[in-house]
């Protein structure tokens, strides 16, 4: 029986910048430093927030827990590759690193796809049946709707990242962003591909597709209830708890599809605007949730002055 050897002998691969502007890198990173600090703070603020504010121990405050850990996971594997080409000019990253972190990078896409859709089911079930919201929407249910967005998302990544440990590189070894993607990996295999062009397409755009047309189903059947509430009150407070998630789904998947058109289409589009839209893609989600969230929520926004001293504690 032949035994099957890891490709972990190979040259490492050469991660790039922003190609023109090798020069620039250390003014290009002092930008890209404060985002990421910034996306640190805020969703490290939000995570410490909803633990010890017993006023968001709430199943909508947990989705948002969670929302918040995946930005946190994008931006920490993301962010050291990154830091290191701008900062160093340290582009060598080995086999086994670059495909562990492509791996996480598209896992966590489908994830934070997948929260987003859990919190969409969340408001659907708060505004359309709210009388039984407490006896549907449990903890242990908000746990397990975690646990299965978690697993969709780490499972059906591995199928396309797997085999790139055993496909051979005698292309350039020279990737097109300072991070490691499954699409920029498969370019250099001197191997038979076509499964991992093809599933991509196949299995994980058309998850995110789905997601996406359910949360547009979601929200037409709340607009539909909200618009049949009599009192324009009411139906102002009820529209309001889906404002922050809206604005959120809407960075989210614009970005999404923007970066997806570019690759496909963008052909004749300069080099440097593929790289622009893949670094948007990657930290304006992470560090636009928070900003919404703290800006438009009400409970969160006190907790903030709280913990700021800007506003006298609650009783």
């Amino acid at each position: 029986m032949p035994i099957i050897e890891l490709n972990t002998s190979a040259t490492p691969f050469l991660l790039t910048g922003f190609v023109g502007l090798e020069k620039a890198h250390h003014w290009i990173s002092i930008p890209l430093s404060v985002v990421y600090i910034s996306i640190l703070l805020g969703n490290g603020i939000l995570l410490f927030l909803i633990r010890v504010d017993h006023n968001l121990h709430e199943p909508m405050y947990y989705f948002l827990a969670l929302l918040a850990t995946t930005d946190l996971g994008m931006t920490l594997v993301t962010m050291p590759t990154v830091l290191c080409v701008m900062w160093i000019n340290h582009r060598e990253v080995s086999h086994g690193i670059c495909f562990l972190q492509a791996y996480f990078i598209h896992s966590l896409s489908m994830i934070e796809s997948g929260i987003l859709l859990a919190m969409a089911y969340d408001r659907f079930i708060a505004i359309c049946n709210p009388l039984r919201y407490t006896s549907i929407i449990t903890n242990i249910q908000v746990l397990k709707i975690g646990v299965g967005v978690f697993m969709r998302g780490f499972v059906l990544i591995l199928p396309p990242i797997l085999p790139l440990y055993w496909f051979p590189y005698c292309r350039s070894h020279v990737l097109s962003h300072a991070f490691c993607l499954h699409q920029d990996v498969i370019k250099l295999a001197c191997a038979d591909i076509t499964f991992n062009r093809l599933y991509p397409v196949v299995v994980v755009f058309s998850m995110v597709l789905m997601d996406c047309l359910i949360i547009f189903c979601s929200y037409v059947l709340i607009l539909q209830t909200v618009m049949s509430i009599a009192s324009e009150e009411e139906r102002s407070k009820a529209l309001n708890t889906c404002v922050s998630h809206i604005c959120c789904i809407l960075v989210f998947y614009v970005t999404v599809f923007g970066l997806t058109f570019i690759h496909r289409f963008g052909k004749n589009v300069p080099r440097l605007v593929h790289i622009i839209m893949s670094y948007i893609y990657f930290l304006f989600p992470p560090f636009m949730n928070p900003i919404i969230y703290s800006i438009k929520t009400k409970q969160i926004r006190g907790s903030i002055l709280q913990l700021f001293s800007l506003s006298p504690p609650r009783i």
